[in-house]
């Protein structure tokens, strides 16, 4: 398949690697331009291109960019062909600035569909770049992480899910595009790298009137002015957080 990953950030970086590894022909392209991807597409076999480039020929289109910036590309994204698969990656942190509206939506990737207008389907959102980078497993290991999938078009869930199987986890099917607040930032879900029986529990028991609490509860934890983010003891973090 034919995947775009647009963003090469931190997690952006680590997906194009795990779906390179996975034998996906990929494309790479972020707001800087191709000059800027020559030494990582080499790296991964990939394709750098522009963003608009890489939208209209992509079978599946990965949105590794803040959440603030996706609305920016609505208009690229509504000129991919019908048949794209487009996937959101992105949270939404209210802390780091309210955008109006979203808190009213039935879930944040909810929200975004809506301004792209595309539908969406939310995926490796819920995972630290340092896991995706070390804990993916071949399908059946017992040690093998889950990871939520959500969305309305339940053709490109199941090829999303498809995807996430080949990065190395196991595809939870986490319900509608409205369910996929289950997943955001603030829920037990979300970054704690739980296996598929306890990712379903997860799901089941999270509580929107947590959120507001235990998002910056989360971020207050894992957050070291000298390192960033605590990726590695994070995990743990975010377990004991929203238990």
């Amino acid at each position: 398949m034919n995947v775009a990953v647009i963003g090469t950030g931190n997690i952006g970086s680590e997906l194009a690697r795990v779906l390179a590894a996975a034998n996906h022909d990929l494309t790479l392209a972020n707001s800087r331009g191709p000059a800027s991807l020559q030494e990582l597409a080499a790296e991964l076999g990939a394709r750098p291109a522009t963003v608009a480039d890489a939208v209209a020929h992509a079978d599946a289109v990965v949105l590794s960019i803040p959440f603030v910036a996706i609305p920016g590309l609505a208009q690229t994204l509504r000129e991919a062909p019908a048949s794209t698969v487009i996937v959101d990656m992105s949270n939404y942190y209210p802390e780091a600035g309210v955008m109006e509206g979203v808190a009213d939506a039935a879930s944040d990737t909810a929200w975004l569909s809506e301004q792209v207008g595309r539908p969406l389907t939310k995926a490796w959102s819920s995972i630290f770049s340092r896991s995706l980078a070390i804990k993916g497993r071949a399908s059946g290991d017992l040690d093998r992480v889950a990871l939520p999938v959500a969305g309305d078009d339940a053709a490109a869930k199941k090829v999303v899910m498809q995807l996430v199987e080949d990065t190395g986890f196991d595809a939870v099917d986490a319900g509608s595009l409205a369910d996929s607040w289950r997943m955001q930032p603030g829920t037990p879900a979300y970054c704690t790298d739980l296996d598929a029986t306890a990712l379903q529990g997860a799901l089941a028991r999270a509580d929107k009137t947590r959120m507001d609490r235990d998002r910056p509860a989360q971020i207050q934890a894992v957050y070291k002015p000298e390192i960033g983010v605590d990726m590695v003891n994070g995990v743990q973090i975010y377990r004991e957080i929203t238990a």
